[in-house]
């Protein structure tokens, strides 16, 4: 009962921390004003300092404190691998408990956004001594273990940030002669900094051609009679021809985010043109983005800004068979950035992002 009692004192605590810190995490912009995607594509290593809480059975339910190293990866968009090795002990009325664990854990991400909060499970070895001193007696057996926990994640910048958890672990003893007793649980809160080693390979860049400039029919030449007054032909219209109008993400999007800014002029002017020449049909809107973040979540993301900017010219009229999406995702990079920070980083990628973190590209016939 005190065990589980102190367990959900420590949940609050996390909890509670967690949400002060996604408060802040809502209202956090890089310097040129945007929101970042710290879903991370490399390795990081994770120092940490903990506080432990041991089964009574050792001897005491005081707490005690350690350390911790681990070693973490995205393995998908919602599933991080962590292992490694923590180191605690705690002393109490001439009784020394050691505890060193070496294990592997699964982390499920609720997020990739800068506050991840995750839940976890894992599995590992654990060896437990204890040292009486009054009696002279040392015991010690490593054994199986598996814990349960939940925590966040929070990125301060591209590569540096924090982790906080509460788990419980459930030991089983093996030959419980040693101790006395073969089950044994402990509950331990952690706190860490997380440090990403950006390796990502950079694509290599794609020329880009740029369509030809129209060129003008001639106009006709008008002879006049002899002696006859002539009235000059009229001009003929010229051919229509097609135009690719540009729209750089930031001018339609917050990062990250495929909700259309309002006001939107410029696509205003667009739903006109389209509106206004029954000629248009099959008007492509392409959406493309950057390398920053996992493949399979760009495509998604290219596809529901590409949507958003379809809905919003139906909805000034243009007929909807006349649009067509497409997402692009990470495709037709323009060019190759190495930068480690991640603010310089953005910044190189603006032409592979239009700008921001994708363009949209709509195809319009024009007079």
């Amino acid at each position: 009962m005190k065990n589980s009692h102190k367990m959900r004192h420590l949940s609050v605590a996390i909890a509670m921390l967690g949400c002060a810190i996604s408060a802040s995490a809502s209202a956090q912009r890089l310097t040129d004003g945007t929101f970042w995607n710290s879903y991370p594509s490399s390795w990081y290593i994770m120092p940490s300092i903990n506080s432990m809480e041991p089964d009574s059975r050792f001897g005491s339910d005081h707490r005690g404190g350690g350390y911790g190293l681990r070693f973490g990866k995205a393995m998908s968009q919602n599933w991080d691998m962590q292992f490694g090795t923590t180191y605690s002990r705690q002393r109490f009325n001439g009784v020394r408990y050691q505890q060193n664990m070496l294990g592997v854990d699964g982390l499920y991400m609720f997020s990739r956004d800068s506050f991840r909060p995750f839940v976890l499970i894992g599995a590992g070895a654990e060896n437990d001594k204890i040292n009486i001193y009054s009696r002279r007696f040392q015991t010690q057996r490593t054994s199986p273990y598996v814990n349960a926990g939940l925590g966040f994640q929070f990125s301060f910048t591209e590569q540096l940030g924090m982790q906080a958890d509460v788990r419980r672990s459930h030991a089983f003893i093996r030959g419980g002669n040693n101790f006395g007793f073969d089950r044994a649980n402990t509950n331990i809160f952690t706190v860490g900094l997380t440090y990403a080693f950006d390796r990502r390979a950079a694509p290599m860049p794609v020329t880009r051609s740029m369509p030809p400039e129209p060129v003008a029919a001639p106009a006709p030449v008008v002879v006049a009679a002899p002696q006859v007054a002539a009235t000059p032909a009229p001009t003929p219209a010229a051919p229509p021809r097609f135009e690719r109008v540009t729209m750089a993400a930031t001018e339609l999007f917050t990062f990250d985010r495929a909700e259309l800014s309002m006001p939107q002029p410029k696509l205003n002017e667009i739903a006109t043109a389209l509106i206004g020449n029954s000629q248009f049909s099959n008007i492509t809107i392409s959406g493309y983005t950057d390398r920053l973040g996992s493949e399979a979540y760009n495509m998604k993301l290219s596809q529901r800004r590409a949507d958003a900017v379809k809905s919003y010219l139906v909805s000034k009229g243009v007929a909807a068979s006349k649009l067509n999406t497409v997402a692009r995702g990470e495709a037709n990079p323009i060019v190759m950035c190495n930068n480690k920070n991640r603010v310089e980083l953005i910044k190189c990628l603006e032409p592979n992002r239009r700008v921001e973190v994708e363009q949209i590209v709509i195809e319009r016939r024009v007079q």
